[in-house]
């Protein structure tokens, strides 16, 4: 069962998400900061990380910063952002950190689980 893990300081976002992909069999962990999103990382070696940007104590930036650095983590997790921000800049900077795809809120649920669908799937 491939891990994602979800990283969002927004719990209705959190328990959508979570329970739409364990629906799907997806193996599940949640973090609510960027700091415990690096420290799971770490434990966790996720296939797939979904990620926020704007977040309390250590932004999405900076985890995204923090998985292209590491080695272990660098070759196996996939990245997507879902982010309030807007413009094309943001955008920009979070594929340049290595993010596969960039999903503006509000977003369907729809379409996340078929760029998750996408980027889990082998030979992608």
């Amino acid at each position: 069962m491939k891990k994602i893990l979800l990283v969002d300081d927004e719990p209705n976002i959190i328990m959508a998400l979570e329970y739409t992909l364990r629906k799907n069999n997806y193996d599940i962990f949640i973090a609510r900061d960027g700091e415990e999103a690096i420290v799971l990382s770490e434990k966790l070696q996720p296939d797939l990380v979904i990620l926020d940007i704007m977040m309390p104590k250590v932004d999405g930036y900076e985890v995204l910063d923090y998985l292209r650095e590491h080695e272990t983590l660098r070759h196996t997790t996939q990245t997507i952002i879902i982010s309030a921000k807007q413009k094309e800049s943001d955008v920009q900077k979070a594929l340049s950190l290595g993010a596969k795809e960039y999903i503006k809120k509000p977003f369907s649920m729809k379409k996340l689980l078929s760029t998750v669908t996408d980027l889990l799937t082998p030979n992608h």
